[in-house]
């Protein structure tokens, strides 16, 4: 029988016989292939700085990305077309700015979140997958640590797996475990996690900040995001009790609600004491707080944002942005015309879920500011941009705020809504929104 010691030896050195190089771990991409990587705070970034080196020897090799962090070369410089395409799911300033040079190293991925990475691994399994992940414990595990949206379903099909090791990264709870077996490379890549500021809010978004909290209830579960309206709306939530998370990304301002009380998830239909997210991504401190938090479970996309799933909570509440609202409700939040800016994300996912939450009493809230381009444009459109994608289709909408009001679109007529959303749009465009509308034979 292998004594302890032997067996905590024979764990080290299956490790070590498996730890390479960044360089020699990019060498590992070769034409054709598709590279998914992890997102986000998970982000391999040693890994990914150096991709651009197989470009001597590698043509037609895509990367599958979600909001990349950083302009690598692989997808920045143009000389990498043909060589390397970054497929995002969801496009960030890098990608976004290299998709609107025209460099041809860009291109989207339509999705919805719950469906990401099995709707990718119906199309093609994966030829390597790049991660991140805590150094191994003493029984061998490593912990994915900040992402498991799509991670997790992707590595376990792909052909070969390689984590960079950053002792950095918090330990996490949930389904977030992968023993060092199961993993082909190890890069060891010490680094700051990256972070993600999180601004306070200015006046308009504060006044947002208020409506939204009027339409959350003592005991709702909610699901919130990230920014300025969003962190609004858990300020505004300071005053509320018992609230639950069930979302797909934890950040600074959900721990902060825990902080002060205000979150306790023991009023869960669902995972009740538990928080539940999919992915991470905010402070130091909140990286601090996560580590070892048994309270925290991570788990697949693939099960936290299916509507099916969501809809199983109590009092559920989605709070969501966009960037448009037609005056049949149409929503607007991933594209301008055409042009891809970010992508669908959960927004629908959350939506749908918590609208049709089991117990009746589920809302889904679409924020936006009244106007954009410094007060030039009306949010409240009259019919999107020739292009536009729908994120959220009319059916599924539900309630939309802004810093003029609150307008309720949930089993409304075109004429009712259409009359809702100029109530709550900017007194600027309200005349000219009506005049439209007439002509729309709207109202």
């Amino acid at each position: 029988m292998l004594t302890a010691e032997r067996k905590r030896a024979d764990r080290k050195s299956a490790y070590s016989e498996k730890v390479i190089t960044a360089d020699e771990a990019a060498a590992k991409i070769n034409s054709g292939d598709d590279v998914v990587v992890a997102q986000c705070a998970s982000e391999p970034q040693g890994c990914m700085s150096r991709f651009h080196t197989a470009a001597p020897r590698v043509r037609d090799a895509r990367v599958f990305s979600v909001l990349t962090l950083k302009p690598y070369d692989f997808y920045v410089k143009p000389e990498m077309k043909g060589h390397f395409e970054l497929a995002s799911w969801f496009h960030a300033a890098g990608s976004r700015q290299a998709l609107a040079a025209g460099a041809g190293t860009v291109t989207y991925v339509p999705n919805m979140l719950h469906r990401a990475a099995l709707d990718r691994l119906q199309a093609r399994k994966p030829d390597i997958f790049f991660g991140t992940c805590t150094p191994p414990d003493s029984k061998g595990f490593v912990s994915l640590s900040l992402g498991i949206t799509y991670e997790k379903d992707i590595l376990e099909a792909a052909t070969t797996v390689i984590l960079e090791v950053n002792r950095n990264l918090p330990r996490t709870f949930g389904d977030s475990h992968l023993h060092v077996s199961d993993v082909d490379w190890f890069v060891e890549h010490d680094q700051e996690v990256p972070s993600l500021p999180s601004p306070d809010p200015d006046e308009v978004e504060k006044t947002i900040g208020s409506y939204i909290a009027e339409l959350v209830d003592d005991g709702s579960t909610i699901q919130l995001g990230i920014g300025g309206i969003p962190n609004a709306a858990a300020l505004a939530l300071k005053g509320k009790k018992d609230l639950g998370v069930h979302t797909e990304m934890m950040v600074d301002s959900m721990m902060e609600l825990y902080e002060a009380g205000v979150i306790t998830n023991k009023r869960k239909s669902l995972c009740k004491d538990k928080f539940v997210c999919t992915f991470a991504m905010g402070s130091r401190k909140l990286y601090d707080w996560l580590d070892d938090n048994m309270a925290v479970e991570f788990r697949r996309g693939s099960w936290v944002t299916d509507p099916s799933v969501i809809r199983r909570n109590s009092r559920m509440v989605s709070i969501n942005t966009c960037m448009n609202v037609d005056l049949t409700g149409q929503v607007a939040s991933e594209s301008i015309g055409h042009a891809q800016y970010s992508g669908t994300g959960g927004q629908t996912d959350t939506a749908v879920g918590a609208k049709e939450a089991y117990d009746g009493l589920g809302k889904s809230i679409i924020a936006c500011r009244s106007t954009a381009k410094k007060g030039t444009l009306s949010s409240i459109v009259p019919t999107l941009a020739g292009g536009t994608a729908v994120t959220l289709h009319r059916a599924n909408t539900d309630i939309i705020v802004t810093e003029y009001g609150i307008a309720r679109l949930r089993g409304r007529t075109v004429r009712e809504r259409a009359k809702a959303l100029i109530a709550v749009a900017h007194p600027d465009f309200r005349a000219g929104l009506e005049q439209q509308a007439g002509k729309l034979g709207y109202i």
